[in-house]
Protein backbone atom coordinates (compact mmCIF):
# COMPACT_ATOMS: atom_id res chain seq x y z
CA UNK A 1 0.00 0.00 0.00
CA UNK A 2 1.08 3.61 -0.56
CA UNK A 3 2.89 5.28 2.30
CA UNK A 4 0.43 7.77 3.85
CA UNK A 5 3.07 10.51 3.75
CA UNK A 6 3.43 10.16 -0.01
CA UNK A 7 1.42 13.03 -1.53
CA UNK A 8 -1.43 12.15 -3.88
CA UNK A 9 -0.64 13.40 -7.36
CA UNK A 10 -2.41 16.64 -8.32
CA UNK A 11 -1.56 20.25 -9.16
CA UNK A 12 -1.27 21.23 -5.50
CA UNK A 13 1.20 18.49 -4.61
CA UNK A 14 3.66 18.92 -7.47
CA UNK A 15 6.07 21.02 -5.45
CA UNK A 16 6.24 18.26 -2.82
CA UNK A 17 7.32 15.65 -5.37
CA UNK A 18 10.20 17.64 -6.83
CA UNK A 19 13.57 15.99 -6.65
CA UNK A 20 12.16 12.50 -7.00
CA UNK A 21 11.01 12.64 -10.63
CA UNK A 22 10.73 15.02 -13.57
CA UNK A 23 7.80 17.44 -13.43
CA UNK A 24 6.17 19.60 -16.12
CA UNK A 25 8.52 22.52 -16.69
CA UNK A 26 5.75 24.72 -18.09
CA UNK A 27 2.66 26.52 -16.81
CA UNK A 28 -0.23 24.12 -17.48
CA UNK A 29 -2.68 27.03 -17.23
CA UNK A 30 -1.31 28.25 -20.56
CA UNK A 31 -2.26 25.04 -22.41
CA UNK A 32 -5.06 25.39 -24.95
CA UNK A 33 -6.93 22.38 -26.39
CA UNK A 34 -6.27 21.43 -30.01
CA UNK A 35 -6.59 17.63 -29.94
CA UNK A 36 -9.42 15.30 -29.02
CA UNK A 37 -8.14 11.80 -28.39
CA UNK A 38 -10.47 8.77 -28.22
CA UNK A 39 -9.25 5.82 -26.14
CA UNK A 40 -7.29 6.96 -23.08
CA UNK A 41 -5.51 3.78 -22.06
CA UNK A 42 -1.96 3.03 -21.05
CA UNK A 43 -0.61 3.23 -24.57
CA UNK A 44 -1.95 6.70 -25.33
CA UNK A 45 -0.65 8.03 -22.03
CA UNK A 46 2.79 6.51 -22.68
CA UNK A 47 2.88 7.60 -26.31
CA UNK A 48 0.94 10.49 -27.89
CA UNK A 49 0.40 12.32 -24.59
CA UNK A 50 4.15 12.23 -23.94
CA UNK A 51 4.93 13.82 -27.30
CA UNK A 52 2.47 16.65 -26.75
CA UNK A 53 3.91 17.12 -23.26
CA UNK A 54 7.33 17.50 -24.89
CA UNK A 55 5.89 20.12 -27.25
CA UNK A 56 4.60 22.07 -24.26
CA UNK A 57 8.09 21.90 -22.74
CA UNK A 58 9.32 23.66 -25.90
CA UNK A 59 6.72 26.40 -25.51
CA UNK A 60 4.04 25.09 -27.90
CA UNK A 61 1.05 25.65 -25.59
CA UNK A 62 -1.70 25.44 -28.21
CA UNK A 63 -1.57 21.64 -28.56
CA UNK A 64 -3.33 20.51 -25.38
CA UNK A 65 -5.16 17.19 -25.36
CA UNK A 66 -8.78 16.48 -24.44
CA UNK A 67 -8.94 12.80 -23.57
CA UNK A 68 -12.12 10.82 -24.20
CA UNK A 69 -12.70 7.46 -22.54
CA UNK A 70 -15.14 5.12 -24.24
CA UNK A 71 -17.08 2.95 -21.77
CA UNK A 72 -15.46 2.44 -18.37
CA UNK A 73 -15.40 5.26 -15.79
CA UNK A 74 -12.35 4.17 -13.76
CA UNK A 75 -9.73 6.12 -15.72
CA UNK A 76 -11.79 9.28 -15.54
CA UNK A 77 -12.23 8.93 -11.80
CA UNK A 78 -8.46 8.65 -11.31
CA UNK A 79 -7.55 11.47 -13.69
CA UNK A 80 -10.26 13.70 -12.24
CA UNK A 81 -8.75 13.37 -8.77
CA UNK A 82 -5.27 13.99 -10.20
CA UNK A 83 -6.08 17.10 -12.26
CA UNK A 84 -5.44 14.99 -15.39
CA UNK A 85 -1.82 14.44 -14.35
CA UNK A 86 -0.22 11.00 -14.55
CA UNK A 87 3.24 9.49 -14.24
CA UNK A 88 5.10 7.68 -17.02
CA UNK A 89 7.83 5.34 -15.79
CA UNK A 90 10.48 4.17 -18.23
CA UNK A 91 12.12 0.87 -17.32
CA UNK A 92 15.04 -0.33 -19.38
CA UNK A 93 18.03 -2.56 -18.88
CA UNK A 94 19.98 0.47 -17.61
CA UNK A 95 17.11 2.97 -17.26
CA UNK A 96 14.64 3.70 -14.49
CA UNK A 97 13.11 7.18 -14.64
CA UNK A 98 9.75 8.84 -14.07
CA UNK A 99 8.07 11.90 -15.57
CA UNK A 100 4.78 13.53 -14.66
CA UNK A 101 2.93 14.29 -17.91
CA UNK A 102 0.71 17.36 -18.00
CA UNK A 103 -0.48 17.64 -21.62
CA UNK A 104 -4.07 16.47 -20.94
CA UNK A 105 -6.28 19.47 -20.21
CA UNK A 106 -9.61 17.66 -19.84
CA UNK A 107 -11.07 14.16 -19.65
CA UNK A 108 -14.56 13.15 -20.79
CA UNK A 109 -16.36 9.80 -20.82
CA UNK A 110 -18.23 9.11 -24.06
CA UNK A 111 -20.73 6.73 -22.46
CA UNK A 112 -21.60 9.30 -19.81
CA UNK A 113 -21.79 12.55 -21.79
CA UNK A 114 -21.66 12.21 -25.59
CA UNK A 115 -23.04 15.74 -26.01
CA UNK A 116 -20.03 17.20 -24.20
CA UNK A 117 -17.72 15.29 -26.56
CA UNK A 118 -19.75 16.53 -29.53
CA UNK A 119 -19.38 20.11 -28.31
CA UNK A 120 -15.61 19.82 -27.98
CA UNK A 121 -15.30 18.37 -31.49
CA UNK A 122 -17.29 21.28 -32.90
CA UNK A 123 -14.99 23.84 -31.27
CA UNK A 124 -12.89 25.37 -34.09
CA UNK A 125 -9.80 25.27 -31.85
CA UNK A 126 -9.78 21.49 -32.27
CA UNK A 127 -7.58 20.79 -35.27
CA UNK A 128 -6.71 17.14 -34.77
CA UNK A 129 -8.66 14.04 -33.67
CA UNK A 130 -6.61 10.96 -32.77
CA UNK A 131 -7.71 7.40 -32.05
CA UNK A 132 -6.46 4.37 -30.12
CA UNK A 133 -9.70 2.38 -29.91
CA UNK A 134 -8.46 -1.13 -30.94
CA UNK A 135 -9.52 -2.93 -34.11
CA UNK A 136 -13.02 -3.69 -32.81
CA UNK A 137 -13.74 0.02 -32.41
CA UNK A 138 -13.84 0.61 -36.18
CA UNK A 139 -17.09 -1.30 -36.70
CA UNK A 140 -19.79 1.12 -37.87
CA UNK A 141 -23.05 0.68 -35.90
CA UNK A 142 -26.13 -0.23 -37.94
CA UNK A 143 -28.88 1.54 -36.02
CA UNK A 144 -29.20 5.35 -36.35
CA UNK A 145 -29.38 5.94 -32.58
CA UNK A 146 -26.35 3.74 -31.87
CA UNK A 147 -24.46 5.39 -34.71
CA UNK A 148 -25.28 8.91 -33.55
CA UNK A 149 -23.45 8.58 -30.23
CA UNK A 150 -20.67 6.37 -31.52
CA UNK A 151 -17.14 7.69 -31.99
CA UNK A 152 -17.56 8.06 -35.73
CA UNK A 153 -21.09 9.40 -35.37
CA UNK A 154 -19.77 12.20 -33.17
CA UNK A 155 -16.98 12.91 -35.65
CA UNK A 156 -19.50 13.15 -38.49
CA UNK A 157 -21.77 15.42 -36.40
CA UNK A 158 -18.87 17.78 -35.73
CA UNK A 159 -17.74 17.83 -39.34
CA UNK A 160 -21.29 18.52 -40.47
CA UNK A 161 -21.55 21.43 -38.01
CA UNK A 162 -18.22 22.83 -39.20
CA UNK A 163 -19.31 22.60 -42.82
CA UNK A 164 -22.53 24.49 -42.08
CA UNK A 165 -20.62 27.15 -40.14
CA UNK A 166 -18.00 27.41 -42.90
CA UNK A 167 -15.32 26.35 -40.40
CA UNK A 168 -12.24 24.34 -41.31
CA UNK A 169 -12.46 20.58 -40.59
CA UNK A 170 -10.04 18.70 -38.36
CA UNK A 171 -7.57 15.98 -39.36
CA UNK A 172 -8.53 12.45 -38.22
CA UNK A 173 -5.47 10.39 -37.30
CA UNK A 174 -5.77 6.73 -36.30
CA UNK A 175 -2.91 5.47 -34.12
CA UNK A 176 -4.22 1.91 -33.92
CA UNK A 177 -2.19 -1.07 -35.01
CA UNK A 178 -4.14 -1.93 -38.16
CA UNK A 179 -2.70 -2.83 -41.58
CA UNK A 180 -4.27 0.30 -43.15
CA UNK A 181 -5.71 2.32 -40.30
CA UNK A 182 -6.09 5.44 -42.45
CA UNK A 183 -8.32 3.70 -45.00
CA UNK A 184 -10.40 2.00 -42.30
CA UNK A 185 -10.93 5.32 -40.51
CA UNK A 186 -11.84 7.16 -43.70
CA UNK A 187 -14.33 4.43 -44.63
CA UNK A 188 -15.99 4.48 -41.21
CA UNK A 189 -16.45 8.27 -41.29
CA UNK A 190 -17.61 8.53 -44.89
CA UNK A 191 -19.99 5.57 -44.55
CA UNK A 192 -21.89 7.31 -41.75
CA UNK A 193 -21.76 10.66 -43.56
CA UNK A 194 -23.14 9.08 -46.74
CA UNK A 195 -26.10 7.63 -44.84
CA UNK A 196 -26.91 11.09 -43.56
CA UNK A 197 -26.15 13.34 -46.51
CA UNK A 198 -24.27 12.45 -49.72
CA UNK A 199 -23.03 16.03 -50.07
CA UNK A 200 -21.47 15.85 -46.61
CA UNK A 201 -19.66 12.67 -47.55
CA UNK A 202 -18.33 14.40 -50.67
CA UNK A 203 -17.19 17.41 -48.61
CA UNK A 204 -15.39 15.12 -46.19
CA UNK A 205 -13.73 13.31 -49.09
CA UNK A 206 -12.55 16.61 -50.52
CA UNK A 207 -11.59 18.48 -47.34
CA UNK A 208 -10.73 16.07 -44.49
CA UNK A 209 -7.32 14.39 -44.16
CA UNK A 210 -6.89 10.85 -42.80
CA UNK A 211 -3.12 10.35 -42.59
CA UNK A 212 -1.62 6.95 -41.95
CA UNK A 213 0.45 6.39 -38.83
CA UNK A 214 2.86 3.86 -37.37
CA UNK A 215 3.29 3.76 -33.60
CA UNK A 216 5.54 1.61 -31.45
CA UNK A 217 6.02 1.45 -27.71
CA UNK A 218 5.53 -1.59 -25.49
CA UNK A 219 3.22 -0.67 -22.62
CA UNK A 220 2.10 -3.54 -20.37
CA UNK A 221 -0.93 -3.20 -18.12
CA UNK A 222 -0.25 -1.45 -14.80
CA UNK A 223 -0.55 -3.69 -11.73
CA UNK A 224 -1.31 -2.66 -8.12
CA UNK A 225 2.27 -3.66 -7.32
CA UNK A 226 3.47 -1.16 -9.92
CA UNK A 227 1.52 1.62 -8.19
CA UNK A 228 3.06 0.73 -4.83
CA UNK A 229 6.55 0.61 -6.31
CA UNK A 230 6.14 3.99 -7.99
CA UNK A 231 5.03 5.50 -4.69
CA UNK A 232 8.00 3.96 -2.91
CA UNK A 233 10.66 4.79 -5.47
CA UNK A 234 9.50 8.22 -6.69
CA UNK A 235 7.44 9.49 -3.73
CA UNK A 236 4.34 10.19 -5.80
CA UNK A 237 0.86 8.84 -5.10
CA UNK A 238 -0.31 8.13 -8.64
CA UNK A 239 -3.29 5.76 -8.63
CA UNK A 240 -2.72 4.72 -12.25
CA UNK A 241 0.84 5.30 -13.49
CA UNK A 242 2.02 3.98 -16.84
CA UNK A 243 4.95 1.57 -17.07
CA UNK A 244 6.73 1.53 -20.41
CA UNK A 245 10.07 1.02 -22.15
CA UNK A 246 12.61 3.68 -23.17
CA UNK A 247 12.09 2.95 -26.89
CA UNK A 248 9.43 5.01 -28.67
CA UNK A 249 8.59 5.58 -32.33
CA UNK A 250 5.95 7.48 -34.26
CA UNK A 251 5.82 7.88 -38.04
CA UNK A 252 2.99 9.91 -39.62
CA UNK A 253 2.05 10.63 -43.21
CA UNK A 254 2.45 14.34 -43.86
CA UNK A 255 -1.20 14.98 -44.76
CA UNK A 256 -2.98 17.47 -42.47
CA UNK A 257 -5.97 19.58 -43.47
CA UNK A 258 -5.94 22.05 -40.55
CA UNK A 259 -2.51 22.92 -39.15
CA UNK A 260 0.14 20.33 -38.40
CA UNK A 261 1.51 19.93 -34.88
CA UNK A 262 5.30 20.45 -34.89
CA UNK A 263 5.89 16.92 -33.67
CA UNK A 264 9.05 16.67 -35.75
CA UNK A 265 10.57 18.94 -33.09
CA UNK A 266 10.21 16.07 -30.57
CA UNK A 267 11.21 13.09 -32.70
CA UNK A 268 8.22 12.23 -34.89
CA UNK A 269 9.03 11.41 -38.51
CA UNK A 270 6.71 12.88 -41.13
CA UNK A 271 6.79 10.90 -44.38
CA UNK A 272 5.01 10.78 -47.72
CA UNK A 273 4.07 7.11 -47.34
CA UNK A 274 3.85 5.28 -44.02
CA UNK A 275 3.18 1.86 -45.58
CA UNK A 276 6.79 0.53 -45.58
CA UNK A 277 7.25 1.60 -41.96
CA UNK A 278 4.07 -0.20 -40.93
CA UNK A 279 5.13 -3.25 -42.92
CA UNK A 280 8.52 -3.53 -41.23
CA UNK A 281 7.12 -2.94 -37.76
CA UNK A 282 4.16 -5.30 -38.15
CA UNK A 283 6.27 -8.15 -39.53
CA UNK A 284 9.37 -7.82 -37.34
CA UNK A 285 7.87 -6.64 -34.04
CA UNK A 286 4.25 -7.78 -34.07
CA UNK A 287 4.96 -10.98 -35.97
CA UNK A 288 7.81 -11.79 -33.60
CA UNK A 289 5.50 -11.05 -30.66
CA UNK A 290 3.15 -13.74 -31.98
CA UNK A 291 5.96 -16.26 -32.28
CA UNK A 292 7.45 -15.46 -28.88
CA UNK A 293 4.00 -15.66 -27.29
CA UNK A 294 3.10 -19.17 -28.47
CA UNK A 295 6.57 -20.71 -28.47
CA UNK A 296 7.51 -19.14 -25.14
CA UNK A 297 4.25 -20.11 -23.46
CA UNK A 298 4.49 -23.73 -24.57
CA UNK A 299 8.08 -23.74 -23.27
CA UNK A 300 6.70 -22.95 -19.83
CA UNK A 301 7.56 -19.25 -19.68
CA UNK A 302 5.13 -16.50 -18.75
CA UNK A 303 6.88 -13.22 -19.61
CA UNK A 304 8.88 -11.92 -22.56
CA UNK A 305 12.13 -11.40 -20.68
CA UNK A 306 11.88 -14.85 -19.07
CA UNK A 307 11.30 -16.47 -22.45
CA UNK A 308 14.19 -14.55 -24.03
CA UNK A 309 16.40 -15.78 -21.20
CA UNK A 310 15.86 -19.31 -22.54
CA UNK A 311 18.68 -19.89 -25.08
CA UNK A 312 16.55 -22.14 -27.28
CA UNK A 313 13.67 -19.66 -27.46
CA UNK A 314 16.01 -16.71 -27.98
CA UNK A 315 17.83 -18.50 -30.82
CA UNK A 316 14.50 -19.39 -32.41
CA UNK A 317 13.25 -15.79 -32.26
CA UNK A 318 16.48 -14.32 -33.65
CA UNK A 319 16.59 -16.88 -36.46
CA UNK A 320 12.97 -16.17 -37.33
CA UNK A 321 13.60 -12.43 -37.56
CA UNK A 322 16.93 -12.34 -39.32
CA UNK A 323 16.71 -15.36 -41.61
CA UNK A 324 13.04 -15.67 -42.51
CA UNK A 325 11.22 -12.33 -42.02
CA UNK A 326 13.78 -9.54 -42.60
CA UNK A 327 14.92 -10.78 -46.07
CA UNK A 328 11.33 -10.35 -47.30
CA UNK A 329 11.16 -6.66 -46.32
CA UNK A 330 12.25 -3.47 -48.11
CA UNK A 331 15.81 -2.49 -47.20
CA UNK A 332 15.75 1.13 -48.38
CA UNK A 333 13.37 2.73 -45.83
CA UNK A 334 14.90 5.81 -44.19
CA UNK A 335 15.53 5.29 -40.49
CA UNK A 336 14.64 1.58 -40.57
CA UNK A 337 17.90 -0.26 -41.27
CA UNK A 338 16.84 -3.88 -40.86
CA UNK A 339 19.79 -5.39 -39.03
CA UNK A 340 19.79 -2.56 -36.51
CA UNK A 341 16.02 -2.78 -36.16
CA UNK A 342 16.31 -6.50 -35.37
CA UNK A 343 18.96 -5.71 -32.76
CA UNK A 344 16.65 -3.13 -31.19
CA UNK A 345 13.65 -5.48 -31.08
CA UNK A 346 15.72 -8.25 -29.49
CA UNK A 347 17.01 -5.84 -26.84
CA UNK A 348 13.48 -4.66 -26.12
CA UNK A 349 12.19 -8.20 -25.74
CA UNK A 350 14.99 -9.00 -23.27
CA UNK A 351 14.20 -5.94 -21.14
CA UNK A 352 13.53 -7.19 -17.59
CA UNK A 353 12.02 -3.85 -16.65
CA UNK A 354 8.98 -4.55 -18.83
CA UNK A 355 8.52 -8.32 -18.77
CA UNK A 356 5.35 -8.23 -20.87
CA UNK A 357 2.99 -11.15 -20.22
CA UNK A 358 3.11 -13.85 -22.89
CA UNK A 359 -0.61 -14.50 -22.30
CA UNK A 360 -1.27 -10.96 -23.54
CA UNK A 361 0.77 -11.58 -26.68
CA UNK A 362 -1.22 -14.79 -27.28
CA UNK A 363 -4.62 -13.06 -27.24
CA UNK A 364 -6.65 -12.57 -30.42
CA UNK A 365 -4.51 -14.92 -32.49
CA UNK A 366 -7.22 -15.25 -35.15
CA UNK A 367 -6.73 -11.54 -35.86
CA UNK A 368 -3.02 -11.12 -35.13
CA UNK A 369 -1.65 -14.15 -36.98
CA UNK A 370 -3.29 -13.26 -40.35
CA UNK A 371 -2.16 -9.65 -39.98
CA UNK A 372 1.39 -10.10 -38.69
CA UNK A 373 2.81 -13.62 -39.13
CA UNK A 374 1.02 -15.45 -41.92
CA UNK A 375 1.81 -12.74 -44.54
CA UNK A 376 5.53 -13.50 -44.04
CA UNK A 377 4.84 -17.19 -44.56
CA UNK A 378 2.90 -16.43 -47.75
CA UNK A 379 5.68 -14.17 -49.00
CA UNK A 380 8.32 -16.81 -48.24
CA UNK A 381 6.29 -19.36 -50.21
CA UNK A 382 6.08 -17.00 -53.17
CA UNK A 383 9.82 -16.34 -53.16
CA UNK A 384 10.88 -19.88 -52.28
CA UNK A 385 12.83 -18.56 -49.29
CA UNK A 386 13.38 -20.27 -45.89
CA UNK A 387 10.23 -20.67 -43.80
CA UNK A 388 10.90 -23.46 -41.30
CA UNK A 389 10.49 -21.21 -38.26
CA UNK A 390 7.44 -19.50 -39.72
CA UNK A 391 5.79 -22.90 -40.12
CA UNK A 392 6.90 -23.89 -36.61
CA UNK A 393 5.22 -20.76 -35.22
CA UNK A 394 1.97 -21.72 -36.93
CA UNK A 395 2.28 -25.21 -35.41
CA UNK A 396 2.89 -23.72 -31.95
CA UNK A 397 -0.25 -21.59 -32.31
CA UNK A 398 -2.26 -24.62 -33.41
CA UNK A 399 -1.01 -26.59 -30.41
CA UNK A 400 -1.83 -23.67 -28.08
CA UNK A 401 -5.37 -23.55 -29.47
CA UNK A 402 -6.15 -26.98 -28.02
CA UNK A 403 -6.53 -25.26 -24.66
CA UNK A 404 -3.98 -27.40 -22.81
CA UNK A 405 -0.23 -27.04 -22.71
CA UNK A 406 2.30 -29.78 -23.40
CA UNK A 407 2.02 -30.97 -19.78
CA UNK A 408 -1.78 -31.13 -19.87
CA UNK A 409 -2.37 -27.92 -17.91
CA UNK A 410 -5.31 -25.77 -19.07
CA UNK A 411 -4.72 -22.69 -21.22
CA UNK A 412 -7.21 -19.82 -21.22
CA UNK A 413 -7.38 -19.15 -24.97
CA UNK A 414 -8.65 -15.58 -25.33
CA UNK A 415 -9.96 -15.18 -28.85
CA UNK A 416 -13.32 -14.22 -30.34
CA UNK A 417 -13.20 -17.50 -32.29
CA UNK A 418 -11.79 -19.64 -29.48
CA UNK A 419 -14.52 -22.32 -29.54
CA UNK A 420 -14.35 -22.79 -33.30
CA UNK A 421 -10.56 -22.91 -33.34
CA UNK A 422 -10.27 -25.24 -30.38
CA UNK A 423 -12.72 -27.70 -31.91
CA UNK A 424 -10.72 -27.80 -35.14
CA UNK A 425 -7.39 -28.05 -33.29
CA UNK A 426 -8.59 -30.99 -31.19
CA UNK A 427 -10.24 -32.71 -34.15
CA UNK A 428 -7.12 -32.43 -36.27
CA UNK A 429 -4.58 -33.30 -33.59
CA UNK A 430 -1.15 -33.38 -35.21
CA UNK A 431 -2.76 -33.08 -38.64
CA UNK A 432 -3.12 -29.32 -39.38
CA UNK A 433 -5.75 -29.91 -42.08
CA UNK A 434 -8.80 -29.12 -39.93
CA UNK A 435 -7.46 -25.72 -38.99
CA UNK A 436 -5.96 -24.93 -42.39
CA UNK A 437 -9.43 -25.45 -43.88
CA UNK A 438 -10.51 -22.19 -42.20
CA UNK A 439 -9.52 -20.21 -45.26
CA UNK A 440 -10.54 -16.75 -43.98
CA UNK A 441 -7.60 -17.13 -41.57
CA UNK A 442 -5.13 -19.33 -43.44
CA UNK A 443 -5.91 -18.47 -47.06
CA UNK A 444 -4.63 -21.09 -49.49
CA UNK A 445 -1.98 -22.63 -47.20
CA UNK A 446 -3.87 -25.92 -47.22
CA UNK A 447 -3.06 -26.27 -50.93
CA UNK A 448 0.70 -25.95 -50.39
CA UNK A 449 1.87 -29.48 -49.68
CA UNK A 450 5.33 -28.40 -48.50
CA UNK A 451 3.96 -25.93 -45.96
CA UNK A 452 1.37 -28.45 -44.74
CA UNK A 453 4.14 -31.02 -44.31
CA UNK A 454 6.33 -28.52 -42.43
CA UNK A 455 3.52 -27.63 -40.03
CA UNK A 456 2.56 -31.27 -39.50
CA UNK A 457 6.19 -32.21 -38.86
CA UNK A 458 6.43 -29.48 -36.22
CA UNK A 459 3.14 -30.50 -34.58
CA UNK A 460 4.35 -34.08 -34.37
CA UNK A 461 7.69 -33.00 -32.91
CA UNK A 462 5.89 -30.89 -30.30
CA UNK A 463 3.80 -33.89 -29.25
CA UNK A 464 6.71 -36.33 -29.17
CA UNK A 465 9.66 -34.33 -27.86
CA UNK A 466 8.27 -31.07 -26.44
CA UNK A 467 8.86 -27.48 -27.41
CA UNK A 468 12.53 -27.19 -26.43
CA UNK A 469 13.71 -30.25 -28.32
CA UNK A 470 11.48 -29.48 -31.30
CA UNK A 471 12.70 -25.88 -31.57
CA UNK A 472 16.32 -26.85 -30.97
CA UNK A 473 16.15 -29.33 -33.86
CA UNK A 474 15.50 -26.55 -36.38
CA UNK A 475 18.40 -25.34 -38.56
CA UNK A 476 20.92 -23.17 -36.71
CA UNK A 477 20.77 -19.42 -37.18
CA UNK A 478 23.37 -17.81 -39.41
CA UNK A 479 23.50 -14.36 -37.83
CA UNK A 480 24.46 -11.79 -40.42
CA UNK A 481 26.56 -8.77 -39.64
CA UNK A 482 25.19 -5.34 -40.47
CA UNK A 483 26.74 -3.67 -43.49
CA UNK A 484 28.38 -0.41 -42.29
CA UNK A 485 27.60 1.23 -45.61
CA UNK A 486 23.92 0.45 -45.14
CA UNK A 487 24.05 1.90 -41.64
CA UNK A 488 25.40 5.16 -43.00
CA UNK A 489 22.71 5.33 -45.64
CA UNK A 490 19.68 4.43 -43.57
CA UNK A 491 20.53 5.25 -39.96
CA UNK A 492 20.20 3.17 -36.82
CA UNK A 493 16.74 2.28 -35.58
CA UNK A 494 17.77 2.39 -31.94
CA UNK A 495 19.19 5.93 -32.03
CA UNK A 496 17.21 7.67 -34.76
CA UNK A 497 15.91 11.02 -33.43
CA UNK A 498 12.57 10.45 -35.13
CA UNK A 499 11.60 7.47 -32.98
CA UNK A 500 8.36 7.95 -31.08
CA UNK A 501 6.06 5.95 -28.86
CA UNK A 502 4.14 3.04 -30.27
CA UNK A 503 2.23 -0.09 -29.43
Amino acid sequence: MRDPVTPALNNRSLDRTSGHLELPGYDRARLRPAIVHFGVGGFHRAHQAVYFDQLAELGFFHWGVIGVGIHRPEMGEVLGAQDNLFTVIERGIDTYAAKVVGSMVEYLLLAEDPDAVRTRLTDPRIRLVTLTITADGYTVPDGPEQARNSIFGLIVDALQARRRANEAPFTVLSCDNLPDSAAVTREAVTTLARRREPELAQWIGDRVSFPGSMVDRITPATSPEDCDLVALDFRVGDRWPVITEPFSQWVIEDDFCNDRPPLDRVGVRFVDDVAPYKLIKSRLLNGTHCALGYVGYLAGHRSTDEAMGDPVVAEFVEGLMREEIAPLLPSDVAGMQLDEYCDTVLERLRNPGIGDELARLCRRGSTKMPDYLLPSLQAARAEGSPRTRLAFTVAAWMRYLRGVDLDGRPIDVQDARADELREAALRGGDDPGALLAIDDIFGDLARDSRTVADIQRSLTALSRTGITSAAASLPATAVRQADPRTQETHGQAGSDPNHDTAA
